[in-house]
């Protein structure tokens, strides 16, 4: 009788240490640092052609040649506007508003739960989330370890976003 009622108790202290401490915890405070826009980064120059003058001569052409179709790769895949997309998920739903401006994706906000554990786990998974978008310009984006519910959800209503853009 002894015994059974020591591990009871043992076992009653142990999980209550343990909702404790689970409780004390605070979520870090994370800063998010926006992502430059898409006009803010500079584009890369053409090395310059090899051969003298008949290189020179090509180089030449070919540039009078980017000018005529920078235009069109300037435009993107994309057609301008905001698109809002939601995608419903076990701890709640994740809603993405897409801005597309000159063809591409210019910008990514996210709804997206903060209850219990999600509000430590979403704001950082989130915004590595919102980055990879910017970059890749679609929704292949890799999920966020331990965010990966989240990361699905993110992933599943980009890409329906992305489908009303196209």
């Amino acid at each position: 009788m002894r015994r059974s009622t020591a591990a009871a108790l043992g076992t009653l202290t142990g999980a209550a240490l343990i909702v404790g401490v689970r409780l004390s915890v605070s979520a870090p405070e994370v800063p998010v640092a926006a992502a430059p826009a898409a006009e803010d980064v500079p584009a890369a120059d053409p090395p310059p052609a090899k051969g003298g003058e008949a290189g020179a001569a090509a180089s030449g052409k070919k540039k009078e040649a980017d000018k005529k179709e920078e235009p069109a790769e300037e435009e993107g895949k994309f057609k301008n506007g905001t698109y809002e997309a939601s995608a419903k998920y076990v701890y709640g739903t994740i809603e993405i508003q897409l801005k597309v401006t000159k063809g591409k994706v210019s910008g990514v906000e996210v709804g997206y739960p903060t209850a219990n554990d999600s509000g430590t786990i979403n704001p950082p998974a989130v915004a590595k989330l919102k980055q990879a978008t910017l970059k890749a310009q679609s929704a292949e984006v890799d999920a966020v370890s331990g965010a990966t519910l989240t990361s699905e959800a993110y992933v599943k209503s980009l890409q329906a976003a992305l489908d009303k853009a196209a």
